[in-house]
């Protein structure tokens, strides 16, 4: 298995869930709510934990905390990348108007264009990313407070 298909597969699978979970919110029209966002994090969290586990899975006892801690921020990374394009892509071509029904939300006294929201929505999913790896390689790693692990420091 190529070392870079796991975060490649699984960045897929996230984004797609969550351009379908944004289309979804857009038929209902609830697109526009950015509270509705913060299931986000709850697609990218279920996602990010499959990732880990099918690398560590398929690692073994080869799993190094190093590689687990790539592996999950390219998934994420790559989840945040392919969802801002389609972000953009929609904002921009499929629903021009959906930028000023979103800004109309928050306060309307700034200049806002795509290029701000587009940079908030991937530093939202790198944040994201970054938060999760490390609280889930915390699960994940080798723990050093067993009787092997003594044995081998010494």
């Amino acid at each position: 298995m190529d070392k870079l298909s796991i975060p490649v597969k699984y960045g897929v699978a996230i984004a797609a869930g969550l351009i379908a979970y944004f289309l979804i919110l857009s038929l209902l029209g609830l697109h526009v709510n950015p509270v509705f966002s913060l299931f986000n994090g709850v697609i990218m969290a279920y996602g990010m934990f499959e990732a880990i586990k099918h690398y560590r899975l398929h690692k073994g006892d080869k799993f190094k905390y190093q590689k687990g801690f790539m592996a999950s921020l390219l998934t994420g990374f790559n989840a945040t990348i392919i969802f801002t394009l389609f972000f953009g892509i929609y904002a921009t071509e499929l629903k021009p108007d959906f930028l000023n029904r979103l800004i109309t939300v928050w306060e309307t006294g700034y200049n806002t264009h795509i290029g701000i929201v587009l940079f908030v929505v991937a530093v939202m999913g790198f944040a994201t990313t970054l938060v999760l790896t490390l609280a889930y390689l915390q699960l994940f790693k080798d723990s050093w407070n067993t009787k092997e692990a003594k044995k081998h420091s010494l």
